[in-house]
């Protein structure tokens, strides 16, 4: 059995002309004279474009391996006995009062509404379009939002001064969206890269913006290397080349320059460089970013080996950080290969279970954990529920890329549409939302006349993380957890005896057996 489905994929926009060899993903029958409609034949024309998915800047890509392991293989356990959390009366003990908040950093200081926050959004298209739909959603549901890697970098509008930013109006941006919308709960992430260090943007984004939480950066769960985007136009390439970065096909080679201008290639591509981690340099960059205002550092890390986890884990330990999100391969991505997005790196559910075991070992010495953060591929309530009890009592949160954004995309693509609607009507849109969203007359009551200003995709994003939390809410009672703070692993069972091998949670024959003797005698 092949958990893996070669040469042809919706990502990729590339099929096969008849059913696939397994292995290779090549027809069972490979005809001279057929166009090649699959990833081969599309790369014989097109070559390294081909890699990507696409179309660039209009699509999030999600992994899709079945790896042999993943959430599905564990349930929830519940239970009709007691309640955790809350007195254990029918009607005190209801879901609605289930306690869905949660604390990040090493003073728990950090509150969120929910433990979910957004991934990292960086510098691509899709990113970028949609960041005042995702950064005002995420603040009115008062979570954490991650600016990610090479905004300053990728700014046209940028000021650069002896090779550092001294202004960025698409970082300014992207701060304030979220910041006009703050009420206390969540915050301000923002992430660096090599180039992103190299420009000086933990010092502008802290001493002149003001953000309070910075994120270093080892890698993440779609990619083992730099992040990329597609560029255009050759004046772009220029740009984004001078800047430092590296930039493919060379635009200063003539060669690529005639390609271009002939139709062979349409558009470059931009790549960042891969950092070096040592634990000295990580432990001077905590200590800098302390000393230029940072007032909580983070440190996300992907689906690298296990010492590179171990690594993480200890000197995250060590530096005392504020949080620590570990994100494994099976996730999402705005442009990352395709190849590498599915073949390359530790699942989700083994990566997390590995953390747990170290975590469990630095805890034995008395060492200080990190809050962890888990993500890959993860998008709904049971999700979140599993996440947080696989990882118990170490992971405080989930992050979620592609979940928010589609519901951020949805949501504006449906406010576009009402807009028309009432235009028509000539009625005032606002009025629309509110036969639009669920939530829509609850948020109008909460901003009066501020709803009419809410970009729709964010009321879409609220109303998804709405959802979520009356789920988990419901998971977690059945459970007769009345706080996050009591998931336990032991609220899971393995279906299978590879997953249970995997997570040390019981199979479901094995689960309670000891507490059914004891019942039994």
């Amino acid at each position: 059995m092949s958990f893996s489905k070669p040469n042809f994929s919706a990502a990729t926009l590339t099929t096969t002309r008849v059913a696939p060899a397994p292995v290779s993903g090549i027809c069972v029958t490979c005809v001279d004279g057929c166009e090649g409609p699959c990833e081969i034949g599309r790369s014989a024309l097109k070559g390294r474009e081909v890699i990507y998915p696409v179309p660039f800047g209009k699509i999030t890509a999600g992994s899709e391996k079945d790896y042999p392991v993943d959430f599905s293989h564990f349930n929830i356990q519940g239970t009709a006995v007691g309640a955790v959390g809350i007195e254990a009366d029918p009607d005190i003990a209801r879901f609605p009062n289930v306690d869905t908040t949660t604390t990040l950093g090493a003073d728990n200081s950090i509150k969120m509404d929910f433990p979910v926050f957004t991934g990292a959004v960086g510098s691509t298209d899709i990113s970028r379009i949609n960041w005042d739909e995702v950064a005002v959603g995420a603040a009115i549901s008062g979570v954490l939002v991650v600016i990610g890697e090479n905004v300053c970098g990728m700014d046209p509008q940028a000021e650069i001064k002896d090779g550092k930013v001294v202004k960025s109006p698409e970082m300014e941006r992207r701060i304030n969206s979220y910041n006009q919308w703050y009420e206390g709960k969540g915050g301000v992430v923002v992430q660096a890269n090599v180039e992103d260090t190299k420009l000086g943007v933990p010092e502008y984004v802290i001493e002149k913006l003001g953000v309070e939480i910075f994120e270093l950066k080892w890698g993440q769960g779609a990619k083992d290397i730099g992040g990329e985007v597609k560029l255009r136009s050759i004046e772009r390439a220029m740009q984004l080349y001078d800047r430092g970065y590296i930039v493919l096909p060379n635009p200063t080679d003539h060669a690529a320059l005639k390609a271009f201008e002939a139709g062979g290639i349409s558009e470059f591509e931009r790549h960042s460089r891969l950092g070096m981690v040592e634990e000295e340099s990580f432990h001077k960059s905590v200590e800098y970013l302390r000393s230029v205002g940072a007032k909580k550092v983070t440190l996300k890390t992907g689906a690298y080996r296990p010492a590179d986890l171990a690594r993480a884990i200890k000197y995250s330990s060590d530096a005392k950080i504020d949080l620590l999100t570990i994100d494994g391969a099976g996730g999402g991505t705005g442009m990352s290969p395709w190849r590498m997005m599915n073949e390359w790196g530790i699942p989700t559910v083994q990566l997390e279970c590995l953390t747990w075991q170290m975590c469990e070992k630095l805890a034995k010495k008395g060492a200080y954990i990190p809050p962890i953060a888990i993500a890959g591929g993860l998008s709904l309530e049971d999700h979140i529920f599993k996440g947080l009890a696989l990882g118990a009592p170490y992971v405080k949160a989930i992050c979620l890329g592609r979940a928010l954004f589609t519901a951020a995309m949805v949501g504006k693509t449906h406010g576009k549409l009402m807009a028309e609607k009432m235009e028509l009507e000539g009625e005032d849109v606002a009025e629309g939302y509110l036969r639009l969203f669920a939530v829509g007359c609850e948020l109008k009551e909460r901003f009066g006349a501020d709803f009419a200003k809410l970009p729709a995709g964010a009321i879409g994003l609220y109303s998804y993380i709405d959802r979520m939390k009356q789920g988990l809410q419901q998971l977690m009672a059945g459970a007769r957890k009345f706080a996050l703070k009591h998931i336990e692993r032991n609220d899971l069972m393995a279906l299978t005896r590879d997953a249970a091998d995997v997570s040390g949670i019981d199979y479901v024959m094995d689960a309670d057996a000891k507490e059914v003797d004891k019942i039994l005698g």
